[in-house]
């Protein structure tokens, strides 16, 4: 379909160019309009700056503030299509609920009339082309600066700019055809005229995929007696339902919560454009009612079909509401969510990296799902579990009663439940080079891919763990068993710390004993080649068993290193006051490396004490 889609499309745009000039400047009108809503979301996107994202987080705590958000940004953007592709993003970085989702799709619907009241109201009574010209030399100036605010404001009153043009064009356009060819020749009434009309409104909205365009193109015909006003109706229901393709097309790279809006968007625009279609009499007495409180005439089609557009759009989120929680719940049965795979991305999809602020918490949360995987892995491997390590009261109690070994193939956990999802981010995180997003979120992501790489090498050092851990602690052999147990305990005990941050509220995370544990484990790298040393002296230790721990012990210390510099970056916020504070009192390089030479200096003072002390018992 897509194969024939773009040729057959130019074959006939050339036929009717041939056919008819005028209908040249009726596509250039609509070019011209497309164009100028393209340049108007582009514009949002640079002047927001997320602003609009994080609107949209906040505004879906309820069903009210989700339609009215809906509403009011679907009137700014004039694009209810831009609104349910960030809504479908939100939804899919699990930003949002689905029932925040589907009150936005509501709410944008209605959105969507305030663009027909301004083409009605003020494009077809006044020549806008005249404010059109002088908006768009403004404009250019503007989208030539750096300043990323003055380009998108440059961007948005192009934009506008545009969408005046192209109204102006298709109404010029329409003017002008009508002297060659009256199109009210097609013009049908009754079922059929609904039926015919309403397919035309749905598939020139899918082709354009904008439904503002397709009532502007009805209104601009029909303020040019191209059209009746009984098929204009028809066409204005068609485009309601043809507008959801966005939504679907959207989903198609979503998470089944993205499936599921887009199937909420379908199912609440065709039953609206069915009640429509049903009830078409006496919605169109009602606007003939409505139109002549008003103060609208009777012959001015253009403005009562805005009135008959926000009626039936009204109606269909009153009909619907009601039935929200209906709703939801079939969304759930028919499209149900996919039994967890801990060895897949569970966030990271093209739809949430359509937007910065949705790449960067997906990518936050799919690191917070490798680091899980990690964690499980890494206590297996010390022949430990994750529900006994957790909820202890003493972790070297649990270390020393853990013999049994645990039934893992290390090599294939780690391909399938780490390496995969490591290189999933890998790949995410460099799409952000290929997308415009400030510095500051692009540093954010490349700190979260290096967080990933952090706590991939605490697996591989733990991997390396593995063999001699099964040897010495399975069963007790003495001293070697006493070194492994320590080497366990610590590695267990930091996991259970960075548990300890991850249930914490953020402003009550404290960076003070990352530094203090950072130093603690150099301290024990050091004491640990000691300890050693005195077992080999004490025949404790045999020369072979002493080397294989050494080399085990620096596999062990880098994985602590790695998981605490992991948690640092992950979860300590840089740019609250607490972390200033923390900042003026954390241990620095240099301050560490004191803080290791006057701890070597008191325990070769306290070991020298012991020795003298010993000699005088002795005598």
């Amino acid at each position: 379909m897509i194969k024939y889609y773009l040729p057959v499309a130019i074959g006939a745009l050339l036929i009717a160019f041939w056919v008819s000039p005028d209908a040249q400047v009726v596509a250039a009108g609509i070019a011209i309009f497309l164009f100028g809503m393209l340049m108007l979301e582009d514009g949002f996107k640079l002047l927001g700056g997320g602003t609009l994202e994080r609107m949209l987080q906040r505004a879906t705590k309820s069903v009210s503030r989700s339609l009215l958000f809906g509403f009011v940004s679907t009137a700014l953007l004039q694009s209810s299509s831009l609104v349910s592709v960030i809504t479908i993003s939100f939804l899919s970085a699990d930003l949002i609920s689905l029932v925040g989702g589907v009150g936005i799709i509501f709410g944008a619907n209605i959105g969507t009339t305030t663009g027909a009241w301004l083409v009605a109201g003020l494009g077809l009574k006044v020549n806008i082309a005249t404010y059109a010209m002088p908006i768009i030399g403004l404009s250019i100036i503007l989208v030539f600066q750096k300043p990323k605010v003055l380009r998108g404001i440059g961007y948005a009153l192009g934009g506008l700019g545009f969408l005046f043009l192209g109204i102006h064009y298709m109404k010029e356009g329409f003017d002008a055809f009508k002297d060659q060819v009256d199109l009210m020749r097609f013009a049908l009434s009754g079922f059929w005229g609904l039926v015919v009309y309403c397919l035309l409104g749905t598939a020139a909205t899918v082709i354009m995929q904008s439904s503002h365009a397709t009532m502007v193109l009805t209104l601009t015909a029909l303020a040019a007696s191209q059209i009746s006003y009984e098929n204009a109706l028809a066409l204005a229901i068609g485009a309601n339902i043809g507008t959801t393709i966005t939504a679907i097309i959207g989903s198609i790279s979503a998470n089944f919560q993205g499936k599921r809006l887009a199937l909420a968007h379908l199912i609440f625009n065709t039953t609206t454009a069915a009640v429509a279609l049903v009830f078409i009499v006496p919605l169109s007495e009602t606007v003939d009612l409505i139109s002549g409180t008003v103060g609208i005439g009777a012959e001015d089609y253009a403005l009562k079909l805005a009135v008959f557009h926000t009626i039936f759009n009204v109606l269909g989120v009153l009909l619907m509401l009601p039935l929200m929680r209906w709703l939801i719940s079939f969304l759930e049965r028919s499209i149900v969510e996919p039994t967890p795979d801990v060895s897949q991305p569970r966030y990271l999809n093209d739809a949430a990296d359509d937007f910065p602020q949705t790449l960067e918490i997906a990518l936050r949360k799919e690191v917070m799902h490798l680091y899980e995987n990690a964690m499980t892995l890494i206590l297996h491997g010390l022949n430990l579990h994750k529900k006994d390590v957790l909820g202890a009261n003493s972790v070297a109690e649990v270390v020393r009663s853990s013999r049994t070994p645990t039934d893992m193939d290390i090599e294939e956990s780690y391909r399938r439940k780490i390496k995969t999802l490591y290189s999933a981010i890998v790949e995410f995180s460099t799409r952000v080079g290929e997308k415009r997003v400030e510095p500051d979120v692009a540093e954010r992501v490349y700190a979260l891919r290096d967080i990933a790489g952090d706590i991939v090498q605490a697996v591989k050092s733990v991997k390396h763990l593995r063999k001699n851990i099964l040897r010495h602690t399975v069963r007790f052999s003495g001293s070697a068993t006493e070194l492994y147990d320590d080497l366990r305990t610590e590695i267990a005990r930091i996991l259970v710390e960075i548990q300890k941050l991850e249930d914490a509220e953020p402003d009550e995370r404290s960076a003070l004993w990352l530094d203090q544990e950072r130093a603690q484990v150099e301290e024990d790298a050091r004491t640990a080649a000691r300890r050693v040393e005195q077992l080999i002296r004490k025949n404790q230790l045999t020369p072979d068993a002493a080397t294989s721990f050494l080399n085990d012990s620096d596999y062990a210390y880098s994985a602590m290193r790695k998981l605490i510099e992991a948690a640092r970056t992950f979860y300590i916020e840089r740019d609250s006051a607490m972390a200033e504070v923390e900042r003026l009192l954390a241990l620095e390089e240099e301050e560490l490396g004191e803080y290791k030479i006057e701890t070597d200096a008191r325990s070769k003072e306290d070991e020298s004490k012991k020795r003298h002390s010993k000699v005088v018992e002795s005598k």
